[in-house]
């Protein structure tokens, strides 16, 4: 017997309130909340196991746990994001923006798995076979034990599921996808959740491995209720400017691995390729004779990853001159001019400042800082940085330098690089690098002066050079107006 009533479910929270309000009373948001009609089955059933549950608690020691062997996935950048494979009956949630990527890296996922592993489902609730047959000839993928099927009722791709037992699933998306048995449109809190709960279920009744994409919302989160993420047992973000080739898989939960691993892929004609040297990417088209250029070295995950850091200062006219920022944050940006402002005694306050990330990454480490900083006063001084100097470290409101995590293995990737200097706060323990002259400063202001290579300069120290000497003598620098 199924009894049907009416709630108002919070698209943030997922909290569930017996009348409408303006603001939800758990999470605060304001107008979240919709109207949703459920049916709910009041007849009694019987509980169904969960697998590895018991009816009694058990000693840990006494638990037998089964040793599993990891699925490959399409090669070692995906496969590294995932702590080193697929586990049978996991629940991966790929989320990103619209048109990042995320049904072709999956499409060449299943295509992958079903060469050389077993048959795979791919199931598109917004897409026809027909669609999902142009990309595939477009990608080169065609496969012979890749089944496609276009479908929106959830019970029948359980049933599609359990019939045919592939060896891999992916649902193309969650938010498209729906149940009978639930009056609330496809979306939804209620059907996000019981699908998610469902296909979960059968995951781990039948160890098949599954992939789920998630909308997300402008905020960037995926959309829908926030216990769609305690569901599955990995959450990944493919994250990237649409206009860019480069695309980042970053891995945010994880059940089996770490969340520290971070995947480079291109965008090509081809669909998404493996990017085994992402540094040398991002530097291809570097211009190292123009001001205001600098290298940082960040760390997306345990990689290091050396960026191009563009900078631009124009006079302004306007009382209030501009401040924009590409791929870097844009208060941290305020601050840094701030900083330069007071502390470096730059006269930015009729200036309009441009930074931009080249490459289209999206960085937040405050150990780019010193690299933003610098690209800035190279564009005002008109004099270009050492073309074959790397720069890390976090700058403080007083002008002082801050020192970065991993900072011997960023350097180290420097080295591999080909950069001769490097420039980072000055600490106790100074790393030292074969090949790499590592000068450090205490000071934004005595950081710039080196890095801008002005002859007669004296400040901060070196170590760690072949020739310190050789190292810290500037060149001939761009001379300009200022």
């Amino acid at each position: 017997m199924a009894k049907a009533r009416t709630v108002f479910v919070c698209q943030q929270c997922g909290s569930q309130q017996s009348r409408w309000m303006g603001r939800c009373p758990d999470c605060g948001t304001w107008d979240s909340l919709v109207e949703q009609t459920e049916r709910r089955d009041v007849t009694p059933r019987s509980r169904s196991a969960v697998p590895g549950m018991q009816s009694r608690p058990v000693g840990l020691r006494d638990v037998a746990i089964g040793g599993f062997v990891r699925l490959p996935v399409l090669g070692s950048e995906f496969a590294g994001v995932l702590g080193g494979g697929l586990v049978p009956g996991s629940v991966v949630l790929i989320g990103g923006e619209p048109g990042i990527g995320k049904s072709s890296l999956l499409l060449q996922a299943a295509a992958h798995f079903a060469e050389h592993v077993g048959p795979a489902l791919y199931v598109s609730a917004e897409e026809s076979v027909q669609q999902i047959k142009l990309r595939a000839a477009r990608m080169g993928l065609e496969p012979e034990h890749l089944l496609v099927y276009s479908e929106t009722n959830l019970n029948v791709i359980l049933d599609q599921i359990a019939a045919l037992k592939p060896h891999l699933v992916v649902v193309d998306s969650i938010q498209t996808v729906y149940l009978d048995e639930i009056g609330s449109a496809a979306g939804s809190v209620s059907q996000v959740r019981e699908g998610a709960l469902r296909l979960l279920r059968l995951a781990k009744d039948h160890a098949i491995p599954m992939f789920l994409v998630g909308h997300v919302t402008k905020e960037g989160t995926i959309a829908g209720p926030r216990v769609l993420e305690h569901i599955v047992d990995v959450v990944l973000y493919l994250e990237g400017d649409r206009f860019h080739q480069y695309r980042l898989l970053r891995g945010v939960k994880n059940r089996f691995g770490s969340t520290d691993e971070v995947g480079v892929f291109e965008m090509t004609a081809q669909g998404l390729c493996e990017v085994p040297n992402p540094s040398q990417a991002f530097l291809s088209e570097r211009t190292a004779d123009a001001p205001g250029s600098a290298v940082a070295v960040t760390m997306e995950g345990t990689r290091p990853i050396l960026v191009e850091v563009q900078a631009l200062t124009a006079s302004s006219a306007s009382a209030q001159p501009r401040r924009t920022a590409n791929g870097f944050d844009m208060n941290r940006l305020l601050m840094l001019v701030a900083v330069l402002t007071k502390r470096v005694g730059l006269p930015l306050f009729n200036q309009d400042v441009y930074v931009n990330i080249v490459g289209g990454l999206r960085i937040d480490e405050p150990a780019v800082d010193l690299a933003v900083a610098v690209a800035i006063a190279s564009s005002f001084r008109n004099q270009r940085v050492h073309p074959d100097l790397a720069m890390v470290g976090e700058v403080g409101l007083a002008g002082e330098l801050r020192s970065a995590g991993q900072l011997e293995r960023r350097l180290m990737e420097a080295s591999g690089l080909g950069f001769t200097r490097a420039l980072c706060p000055e600490t106790t323990h100074p790393p030292r690098v074969d090949g790499l002259g590592v000068v450090m400063a205490r000071a934004l202001a005595d950081a710039i002066e080196i890095a801008l290579h002005n002859p007669g300069v004296r400040h901060g120290s070196a170590c760690g050079a072949p020739d310190a000497g050789s190292q810290t003598a500037a060149p001939d620098s761009v001379s300009g107006d200022q």
